[in-house]
């Protein structure tokens, strides 16, 4: 599993599978000092067996390590790290420590740092910038490097892994440590060997992502003050096994299953006041019955909307309605809930208004819907990266939730028959497009419809409208067309690597890409029973949960986030584009939960139930509350620093956030697991 190997006058540290070595680093810590070339601890001292190793490392710095590690096997050989550096010396010591791994192998690797780093981390065909990894070309003015470091609180589960044709590899650690906030870092230059580690405090290389500060963008090297006379106490993990994309599952499950007792969660209200708050901030905020709209954002302060052009509605920011994803049909869905919980028929009535007219008023000529209206421009297009063209994703989403309505208010004996005919025009538009092998295209021209983008699983959530419409029109064309995408988008699960969901991110992983895989896949296996849909679901489930955070960071107390203790374990990242805290995973709520169910596997009903619980918070019981008004929900948290500062969030209230809050709360109660959730 795990050997030290003599090499000269040193050692070799190596990890061995079937026998061969997998993983090594001869120089396995190396010190950093400001203004001082970097130097390798020497191995000094060695002693122990293969299930606990004791050793000393010495660094000409005068510095001592001192060190433990125990080995267990799990699904994986696994390695557990506890350090003590000391300080012998008469004087302050400023040091950064990095722990330095190389996985086997020339070729090019696959990478994972959960929620910020997947594979290459960025198609060269997207228009968007942020971190790519490249192994033979270094242009960071344009985000491209064969090397970077990050911070660990842009991580849900702070390590890094490697994929490589001889082995799947991670090393792992705290986000806040002694040492100050941890980094993680990943190498591979054309015709090396993967190298990975961690940084003891962190660096971010060759640029930093934040961009809040005056530095714009320059790297960051930060370092850690060690006393004369003083210890501090560090620890990490280091884990291995067989050539494996999903490897990174069971590590995770393991991370979190040790880690989340340490980690406690703490809602503000519970379910039936998240619905009474939420439904009333929609309407109260978002909603404007003289254009029968829901606003997609509004101020938390009216000073900064005073001139916006929305009579008897201060607040609002963005005039502007998505049919789907940012508001539109999930927010409308979630207040029509709420009208009929609560009895409510101010909020019925808004929701079925809101509806009627994306459906009446909303259809683009090719019979796709528009992506959104705005009170400047009528109806158009949205945020795509051309004027003429929608995306699939959006449509999507805006027809799911308009079935769930029909359902709802079938039940309340009431039709629409304007629905049914606008849900026919998309479905019918989906279908004619599809390819051969099942690809339904992520952008299409909004005139003619011809598919004008092909590339990515923009349009995979797509597999669950199509199957809910086959039962609920009685269409087996729907179902067939469902299954030929599935056996298409089945491959960006199986690869590990889902991307081009958001309008706003083109064609970049993201964590709503897992939610739609899930989505999409539940609903074939729970209408077809195939068992393959059913392992689809579960590995889309650990990949989304891959942007879960699993810990909970700490804040200074003079910033928002840490004057109200916010708990940040459950929360996702919304994408390595996006950095930012958000809780959109609530649209697929219900199917962690059946999942659980289906499997018998508690591990995803406490997962989804987290995700709840992070965001009871910061739902704004009273006006002034962190700032807002009464009902407002906010989308964006930052737990790091962004294009906002750590600490900090976004002054808006979202109607998609408040939406899903009340999409996920009435599911909770419809089908009894109120007991799992606080009171």
């Amino acid at each position: 599993m795990f050997e030290w190997v003599r090499e000269g006058e040193g050692y070799e540290f190596r990890g061995l599978l079937e026998g061969q070595s997998v993983l090594r680093s001869g120089n396995l810590f190396e010190l950093d000092q400001p203004g001082l070339p970097s130097q390798a601890g020497r191995l000094v001292a060695l002693s122990g067996g293969p299930e606990e190793t004791r050793f000393v490392f010495a660094f000409e710095a005068g510095l001592r390590l001192e060190g433990t590690l125990r080995s267990k096997e799990r699904e994986y050989a696994e390695g557990r790290f506890e350090l003590t550096l000391h300080n012998p010396t008469a004087r302050e010591i400023r040091f950064n420590l990095a722990v330095c791994l190389e996985a086997a192998g020339q070729e090019t690797p696959g990478w994972l740092i959960p929620a910020l780093f997947y594979k290459d981390n960025r198609p060269e065909s997207n228009v968007k910038r942020y971190p790519r990894y490249d192994p033979a070309v270094s242009r960071p003015q344009d985000w491209v490097a064969p090397a970077w470091s990050f911070r660990s609180d842009r991580s849900s589960h702070p390590g890094v892994f490697v994929f490589t044709e001889r082995v799947s590899a991670c090393v792992g650690t705290d986000a806040d440590t002694p040492a100050g906030l941890s980094g993680v870092f990943l190498s591979g230059p054309l015709g090396r060997p993967p190298c990975f580690g961690l940084h003891f405090p962190y660096r971010e290389e060759p640029r930093t992502y934040a961009s809040c500060h005056e530095a714009e963008q320059k790297p960051v090297r930060t370092f850690a003050t060690l006393p004369p006379g003083e210890a501090l106490h560090l620890q990490f993990q280091v884990a291995f096994g067989p050539p494996e994309l999903h490897f990174y599952a069971p590590v995770l499950r393991h991370r979190y299953e040790t880690d989340k007792d340490s980690h406690p969660l703490r809602p503000w209200v519970n379910l039936d006041e998240a619905i009474a708050l939420c439904s009333e901030g929609l309407y109260r905020w978002h909603y404007d019955p003289a254009r029968q709209v829901l606003y997609e954002t509004c101020s938390f302060d009216r000073y900064f909307t005073l001139n916006n052009k929305v009579e008897g509605m201060p607040y609002v920011d963005r005039p502007h309605m998505h049919v789907g994803w940012v508001s539109g049909a999930s927010a409308a869905y979630g207040l029509l809930q709420a009208g009929c919980c609560l009895d409510k028929a101010e909020y019925r009535d808004a929701a079925v208004k809101v509806l009627d007219r994306i459906a009446t008023e909303g259809l683009s000529p090719c019979g796709l819907f528009w992506s959104q209206w705005t009170l400047e421009e009528g109806w158009g297009t949205g945020w795509n990266p051309r004027p003429n063209w929608l995306q699939g994703r959006t449509a999507a989403e805006a027809v799911l939730f308009f079935l769930k309505a029909l359902r709802l208010e079938k039940g309340l004996g009431k039709t629409h028959p304007a629905w049914e005919q606008a849900l026919r025009r998309n479905l019918d538009q989906i279908a004619r497009v599809q390819r051969p092998d099942g690809n339904l295209g992520s952008y299409y021209d909004c005139r003619s419809g011809q598919v004008e983008v092909w590339e990515g699983a923009g349009s995979l959530l797509w597999i669950a409208p199509l199957v809910e419409a086959a039962e609920s029109f009685s269409a087996r064309l729907y179902l067939d067309v469902a299954t030929a995408a599935a056996d298409y988008y089945r491959r960006f699960v199986e690869d590990e690597y889902i991307y081009g969901a958001p309008e706003d991110v083109h064609l970049t992983p993201t964590s709503e890409d897992g939610y739609n895989a899930l989505i999409a896949f539940w609903a074939l296996y729970r209408t077809t029973g195939d068992r393959e849909h059913l392992a689809l679901s579960r590995s889309a489930a650990d990949w989304l949960l891959s942007f879960r955070w699993c810990y909970n960071l700490k804040f200074s107390p003079h910033t928002l986030l840490g004057r109200y203790d916010f708990r940040t374990r459950g929360g996702d990242l919304a994408s390595p584009c996006n950095q930012h805290l958000h809780c959109y995973g609530l649209i697929c709520l219900p199917e962690l939960f059946q999942l659980a169910e289906e499997l018998g596997d508690a591990y995803y009903r406490e997962r989804a139930r987290d995700h709840l619980d992070c965001f009871l918070q910061f739902i704004a019981r009273e006006d002034g509350d962190f700032g807002a008004r009464r009902g407002m929900t906010p989308e964006q948290f930052y737990q790091t620093d962004w294009w906002q500062p750590k600490g900090h969030l976004l002054a808006l209230a979202h109607a998609w956030t408040s939406g899903l809050i009340l999409y996920a709360c009435h599911w909770i109660k419809e089908n009894r697991w109120e007991q799992s959730f606080p009171t």
